[in-house]
């Protein structure tokens, strides 16, 4: 029996990559998005959903899924209120899996960020380890935390301070050995490509996956 899919930041760096392979994917046979307006696509197994935060209580009953895949997620150049970044960041995350856990998902796929650490000073690190410890208490069957560090991949909007870090990053990844290790940069791809690997497999529990884990299940 065919399982279905629901995905939430369809259209991201990561997300894009992630809901082309679903749709490829033999053993779903429907795969939700969720996004904030109308993606011109068409596929038979594709259907979406418009909604946000605010409004996703609202077609709750369409969210019925087995494997749910966050790839939610902004900069603060795009966001710069604080306010609002914690709200796209965390709460909406938070809220993907409380709505979707109540629906019968069992599965939930998160990514995160390499450093998540709800006791971090630094207010990003805080905010991703705080969306990763509240996610964990909503209390799904299979948890995959994603943590990368620098994605790499073409984005819609190409921003200069990435595309230098991407190449820099590129002569360095290298050098970075051991532990150091989960810091160097991958692809967008690569990240899509473990998530829907690892939603095949049934592993129960939480489980965190750094560079190492995603090139290997990727």
């Amino acid at each position: 029996m065919q399982k279905s899919a629901i995905i939430f930041g369809a259209t991201g760096l990561i997300g894009g990559h992630l809901l082309r392979q679903l749709l490829d994917n033999p053993v779903y046979g429907k795969v939700i998005a969720v996004v904030r307006r109308d993606i011109d696509f068409k596929h038979p197994k594709f259907h979406q959903h418009i909604a946000d935060l605010q409004s996703l209580h609202a077609i709750s009953p369409e969210l019925i899924g087995d494997d749910v895949f966050c790839c939610l997620g902004t900069t603060r150049k795009k966001t710069p209120d604080l306010t609002d970044y914690y709200q796209v960041d965390h709460d909406y995350p938070v809220a993907a899996a409380a709505t979707t856990k109540e629906m019968g998902a069992t599965t939930f796929c998160l990514v995160s960020a390499v450093g998540a650490d709800p006791n971090s000073s630094n207010f990003y690190l805080r905010m991703k380890g705080e969306a990763e410890r509240d996610i964990r208490a909503v209390g799904f069957e299979s948890l995959h935390l994603f943590r990368p560090s620098l994605l790499t991949g073409k984005r819609h909007e190409r921003r200069l301070v990435e595309a230098l870090s991407e190449k820099v990053l590129w002569a360095i990844n290298p050098l970075l050995m051991g532990s150091l290790k989960r810091y160097r940069s991958i692809p967008a791809a690569s990240v899509a490509t473990a998530m829907n690997s690892i939603a095949q497999r049934g592993s129960k529990g939480a489980h965190i996956y750094y560079w190492n884990h995603i090139n290997m299940l990727a």
